[in-house]
Formats: C-alpha cells, structure tokens, sequence
C-alpha cells in the first residue's frame, strides 16, 4: 500500500469569478513540472547569508557550480523517473540545475498520478483555463523530495505592468514624453553601450515586429542590438497586431534596453502566461549557458495572494539562484498602487516581492533641458494608475531593509512587518511617459513596467564598465547613502512618499553615476 502524502502549499481554491463548465479531455496531452529540493540546502543558506549582508568576499558561482553542489541530486531525478513509469508518464527534459523535471502524459494520467481532479473553468477577464482545486498528493519516497508540482492547470497567472497613454485627456497638465537615452541622461547613467553584456527579458505572451525595432532604433540615430528570441514551453515570438495586448509590453521592454544599451545582446524569453510557464521562463533564463545573461527584466507579476505558496517558494528559491550566480533580476511593482488591484485591501506585487529581486516602483516626472525640475510619486487617480507598493505577507524583513519604517498616507509610521516594496524607482507616468513605436504606431507608455527595463539597462551600463556583474544589488544600495533621488511627495493609494526609503518608491529614482560607485 502505497501512502500518499498532501504537497505543502499547494492547495488552489477557486479563483472569484470562475466558473467549472465541463471536464477536461482525458486524452489531452500535457506537461507538467516537478521541482526538486536543492543538495546541500544548509550550505546554500549560509551562502545566501553572506550575499544578502553584502559580503564583499563572495564571488558569484559559476552555473556549472551551482548546478553540481546545489541542483538536484541524481538520486532525487531517479526517483521521479521511477515516479513517472508506473503512471506511464514520460520524462520529456530534465535540468539538474534548474532542479526541475518535466513530465509528459495525459490529463487521466495526471490525476491518478497527483490524486488531482482537473476541470474547465471559464472566468470573465481570464477567458477559458485547465483548474483544479484542493491539493495535489506525492507518493511516500517523493515526500519532501518534491517542493513544487506545476502545470496541472493553466490558468493566467501574472499581468504585464504597462500602461499606454490615453489618446485624449482634458484639462491635464501638459503631456510629456522622452526617449529612453533622454531619461539615461536625465538620471545620469554612466556612459557606455553595454557591449560584452546580455540582458534576459521574460515575456508571457505577445513578441515584437523585427520592422519596428529598426524603424525605432534607426530614428534614435542608436545602432540595432541583436536580439534573440528563445522558446520556452512552446512559447515563442508571436506579434498579436495589437499594442494593447502584451506586444505593447514585449516591444516596450526591448525598445529600453535597445535604446540604452545597444551594445549588449537581447535575449527574449516567450512562455505561456501560467505559473508554470512563468517560472519556468525565468529558470531557462538564469540557467541559460548560452546567452548567459547578467541581468534579467521581469515587467509581469501578479498580488502574492493569487499566487500558491509552492510556486511562490519555488520562484524564491530560483530567485536566490539568481543571486547567487551574480544575475541581477529587476521586477516592475505593478501599476495599480498600494492595492496591486487586488479588489480587496492592501497587497504587493509578486515576483517584485521577493526579497532577491530589484524591486522597481514609479514617479511622475519633469524635466528643463538636462536636468529634472520636479519628481513625485506616480499616481494618476483611480483610472490613470499608480506605483505599486506596500508590505509583503509572504516574506520577512531581509536584513538590509530592518530598521526601516512604510509612513501611510495619514502621516503616521509603522516599522516594517514584511519585506518592503519597492527598492527603487524611476519614471512611470503615462503623462510623462516613454516614446515607443509599437505595431508600426508611435505611442507613449508609463507603467513600472518601463522601470524594470530601465534599471536593467543602468546595471547593464555598470557590469559593461566594470567587466564582473554587481549580481545581487540590494544589499549595496541600501548601505550606500545618496545614490538615489529621494523622493518626498506624493501617495501610492494607502503608503506615502517619506524621507528615505518609502513604500512608494523605495530609495528612490537612480543617480547612475552614485549607483555605479556604490555597485
């Protein structure tokens, strides 16, 4: 007799708004990823310790490293091979470094193998999806062996951070826009194009249009980076026509790392928008042996209460891969400020609320010439959006934000009970947005979405200089003093600007030179 053990953290319950409409096909193919413990999990957390202290002594592994003493044992991987032959599963890609296995096999197939009954759920905003609800169960030798199941069902997990400017609003201030080498300027960037360099960017959906990057690039008067498009899961390039659908985001992130750093290579991940899919896109890129990129842009996400504990704790812990390989991850903290959208009190935007990410939140911006007049915190009213920002529940205070406080928008201060988000900021107003060409169509975008990119593409600038990647860099700035604008007005919804680090716009937006020398 077999006994089964419940997967901690993988209870999914119904999403509000969702409905089951039928059974999924029994025959139906899929694949599903298995995510094992890491060898030498003691070992590893004490190197975590060091990286998140700062510890100038640490030197980044190397992904060979990290895969031989903290991937997966081989003894682990056998199991699930064994695992997946008396349920007639097959083992489709395994990655030893990424810790993951993928299965392939039939929907029938998969629920006698998890013990999962899997449904066809329609939901208003989220259009059709594969669901299932309660918890997924792993037999006696793959208890604790497994820490993630994912894939059995599909559904939509993150949304891209953009926002396109509205063709018509009256009685605004006047509308401004830059070009993403105006705002390099404005906010000091230490020269260079980034050669030698390769920036991951993670996209769930949509792709861009070769014609449109040369148009933009060449209108710039700023030589085409090369970029390479890598399928994952069978994701892939795939332009939609439509600029308000993700090839808004995918040509928006491409056109800020292009215009800053041209000298670097671009490679874009394409996935499918679910956990699995999401996940996994970020793991082929941090893994990656033959883009190697040194930093990643991570413009999607989604409030940490939508996400199951088990795929927000694998995500963490390839996130703290990330840090410990030298690869800087920057993430967009959401566009709809203290509430992410939620539709039910305050919440934080993950994977921007990972303590191993550069979280990045927005300002509303303005400019004389070559210098920045006026910077507050990006809020443009209940439709126009705002900088996403507030407390983690998922995480606790990492050792470089204690002591801090998130000041609310009633003036009073409260130290911080969880990780605090944002980091840092940059420009994000819609009002006075980023000049993109989108679809063939010029347009203005905002959102933290163009902040991601444009921290990545400053970080880019830095490793370039410097020949090493500053790898994780939250420690650094944090115990540098200065190296951000501080900005001081302003409210996100529930947090407010404050003096110093605030849940608004973290440290505040770059000064790239002062960042540079603390990095």
């Amino acid at each position: 007799m077999v006994t089964k053990h419940a997967l901690p953290g993988s209870e999914r319950k119904v999403e509000q708004g969702a409905t089951v409409i039928g059974q999924c096909d029994p025959a139906e193919q899929i694949e599903v990823i298995v995510i094992l413990r890491r060898q030498q999990q003691a070992q590893f957390d004490a190197l975590m310790k060091r990286i998140e202290a700062g510890d100038p002594s640490v030197k980044p592994l190397s992904r060979e490293a990290l895969a031989k003493d903290y991937g997966a044992a081989p003894e682990d991987i056998a199991k699930v091979h064994t695992f997946a032959a008396a349920h007639g599963l097959t083992v489709a890609r395994e990655d030893p470094a990424a810790r993951s296995v993928v299965l392939s096999g039939t929907i029938a197939q998969f629920q006698s193998a998890f013990e999962v009954k899997l449904e066809r759920y329609q939901h208003h905003s989220a259009g059709q999806f594969r669901g299932r609800t309660g918890m997924i169960s792993v037999p006696d030798d793959l208890h604790g062996v497994v820490e993630a199941v994912l894939g059995l069902d599909n559904r939509p997990q993150a949304r891209p951070h953009f926002r396109i400017r509205p063709p018509f609003v009256a009685a605004r201030a006047q509308q401004v826009s830059f070009t993403p080498p105006q705002l390099a300027s404005l906010y000091q960037f230490p020269q260079g194009d980034g050669s030698g360099q390769c920036v991951g960017i993670i996209e769930l959906g949509g792709g861009y249009n070769t014609s449109d990057l040369k148009t933009y690039f060449s209108n710039l008067g700023v030589s085409e980076p090369k970029v390479t498009s890598v399928g994952v899961d069978q994701g892939g390039n795939h332009p939609s026509g439509d600029p308000n659908g993700p090839d808004g985001e995918v040509t928006l992130d491409i056109e800020i790392v292009g215009a800053i750093v041209p000298g670097a290579a671009i490679a874009v991940y394409f996935t499918q928008n679910s956990d699995a899919g999401f996940l996994d896109a970020v793991s082929r890129a941090v893994h990656d042996t033959t883009n190697k990129p040194s930093v990643i842009s991570i413009s999607w996400g989604a409030p940490e209460s939508v996400w199951t504990s088990q795929s927000m704790q694998a995500f963490n812990s390839l996130l703290q891969s990330a840090a410990a390989l030298g690869v800087t991850i920057c993430a967009a903290s959401g566009d709809s400020g203290s509430s992410d959208g939620s539709g039910g009190g305050d919440q934080v935007d993950f994977p921007a609320s990972s303590p191993y990410v550069l979280a990045c939140g927005g300002t509303h911006l303005s400019a004389s010439g070559s210098s920045i007049t006026h910077e507050v915190v990006w809020n443009d009213g209940e439709q126009g959006g705002a900088s996403g920002g507030g407390v983690s529940t998922a995480f606790p205070v990492p050792a470089w934000q204690q002591g801090l406080s998130a000041t609310s928008t009633g003036g009073a201060s409260k130290p911080l009970s969880g990780r605090g988000v944002p980091d840092v900021a940059g420009d994000a107003s819609p009002m006075t947005g980023y000049s993109v060409l989108i679809d063939g169509t010029e347009t203005v975008v905002g959102g933290t979405s163009a902040v991601a990119p444009l921290w990545a593409a400053l970080i880019t600038r830095i490793n370039a200089a410097k020949g090493q990647p500053a790898g994780f860099v939250n420690a650094k700035l944090y115990k540098a003093s200065g190296v951000c604008r501080d900005i001081t007005q302003g409210n996100n919804g529930s947090f407010a600007a404050a003096k110093g680090w605030d849940a608004c716009t973290g440290l505040g937006s770059p000064n790239g030179g002062k960042v540079a020398a603390a990095l």
